[in-house]
C-alpha cells in the first residue's frame, strides 16, 4: 500500500508515519517545515523518519496548488491521512490569514487530489474545538457544531463541511477525526505538557488559567495512532437509514463519517499538574489567571462512535502516559 501523510514532520503525523511504516507501508510525507514552533523538532522528527525504508519525503505546501497537482500526479495514493493544518486556537487570535491559507485553501487542494486520482479513503483531522459553545457533557459526534469561538475551530468545522461536499458529489469516502488533547513524546511545545513540563522541570511558575478549574480529555499519542488507524481500515458507507429530514450530522447518505478520537476521560486540570510534579519529582509554580478568549472550561469525548465502527479503546492514563513523556523530554533536552 501507498499513502501520503501530511504533516509527516508533525507531532501526530510523525507517529502516524513511524506507526505505518513498521506495517510495511510505503510513505509519503509531506511537511513545508514552517515555524510556528521550533524547526528544529520537526527537523529531528524528520531525520528518524528518513532513516526509514519505505519513506520518501516531499517539502511542499498545502497551499500551493500547482505543486499539489504535481504530487498526487507523480504518486498513486490508496490512502491519504491530512493531518497537516495551522494549529493553535491562541495563535488564530494573531494571524487569522495562516488558517485561511493553509486549513481551508490546503484542504481544498487534498480534496481535489483524492477526486482527480481516485484515492479510496480520506482520512483528516478535525478537532474538539468544533464544539465551540457547547455545554453538553460528553461531546458526541451527532451534537450540533455551530458555534466555534475561535478561527480555528471554524476552519475545522469547515473542513467537515467542505469533506461532505466532496463525499457527496464524488463518491469520496471520508472519515473525520475530532481529536482531542494529544500529548505524548516528541509532542508540540506550544501545548501545555510541554510548557508545563518545561517550566517545572526548570523552576519557573506556569500560568494557570481560568483558575485551574478546566479539565481536558487528554488522549495519549499511542491510543490516537491506534485508533487513526483502525478507522482507515472501515471504509465508510452511505448509511440507509440516514434521514434528511432530521439530519445525523456524522454520518450521511454519502461514503462520510465522523468520530470523536479521545481519552474518554475528562482531567481536571490541577490533576494534570499532579502527574507532572510526581513524573518529575519537582513542585509546580502556579500563576493562577482567568480564562483566556477562545478557550473553553471543558472539553469530554463520547468516542462510542469509533467504538463500534472500529474496536477503539484509549488504554492509557494521564499518569503513565505523563511518566513517559517526561522520560522523552529528559532525553531529549538532555536535562
Amino acid at each position: 500500500m501507498k499513502v501520503l501523510v501530511t504533516g509527516a514532520a508533525g507531532f501526530i503525523g510523525f507517529h502516524l508515519a513511524e506507526k505505518l511504516l513498521d506495517r510495511g507501508v510505503e510513505v509519503t510525507g509531506l511537511d513545508n517545515l514552517n515555524d510556528y514552533y521550533d524547526v528544529a523538532l520537526k527537523e529531528a522528527r524528520l531525520q528518524r523518519l528518513q532513516n526509514r525504508a519505505g519513506f520518501v519525503f516531499e517539502k511542499t505546501d498545502l497551499a500551493d496548488r500547482t505543486a499539489m497537482e504535481s504530487l498526487f500526479a507523480r504518486h498513486p495514493f490508496q490512502r491519504v491521512f491530512h493531518l497537516a493544518a495551522q494549529a493553535g486556537v491562541r495563535y488564530s487570535l494573531t494571524h487569522p490569514h495562516a488558517y485561511v491559507q493553509s486549513n481551508q485553501t490546503g484542504f481544498l487542494h487534498i480534496l481535489e487530489g483524492c477526486r482527480a486520482h481516485h484515492v479510496e479513503h480520506l482520512i483528516y483531522a478535525s478537532s474538539s474545538s468544533v464544539y465551540g459553545l457547547n455545554t453538553k457533557m460528553p461531546f458526541h459526534v451527532s451534537d450540533p457544531v455551530d458555534h466555534p469561538i475561535s478561527l480555528y475551530a471554524a476552519t475545522k468545522k469547515s473542513n467537515e463541511l467542505m469533506a461532505h461536499a466532496y463525499s457527496h458529489l464524488y463518491r469520496l469516502p471520508c472519515t473525520g477525526l475530532r481529536f482531542f488533547t494529544v500529548y505524548g513524546p516528541w509532542g508540540r511545545p506550544d501545548m501545555a505538557p510541554y510548557l508545563f513540563t518545561d517550566a517545572i522541570l526548570r523552576g519557573r511558575t506556569i500560568k494557570v488559567f481560568n483558575q485551574g478549574k478546566m479539565k481536558r480529555d487528554f488522549t495519549y499519542i499511542d491510543d490516537i495512532i491506534d485508533g487513526v488507524l483502525r478507522a482507515a481500515d472501515v471504509l465508510p458507507e452511505p448509511d440507509p437509514n440516514w434521514s434528511a429530514a432530521a439530519p445525523d450530522p456524522s454520518r450521511s447518505s454519502a461514503p462520510y463519517r465522523l468520530h470523536n478520537i479521545g481519552n474518554n476521560q475528562s482531567v481536571e486540570l490541577m490533576r494534570f499538574i499532579a502527574a507532572i510534579e510526581s513524573a518529575t519529582g519537582k513542585k509546580a509554580v502556579c500563576d493562577f489567571q482567568p480564562l483566556q478568549p477562545g478557550d473553553v472550561v471543558e472539553t469530554a469525548a463520547d468516542i462510542s462512535s469509533l467504538q463500534e465502527a472500529a474496536g477503539f479503546q484509549p488504554r492509557t492514563s494521564i499518569e503513565e502516559g505523563m511518566r513517559k513523556f517526561c522520560a522523552w523530554f529528559r532525553d531529549y533536552h538532555k536535562i
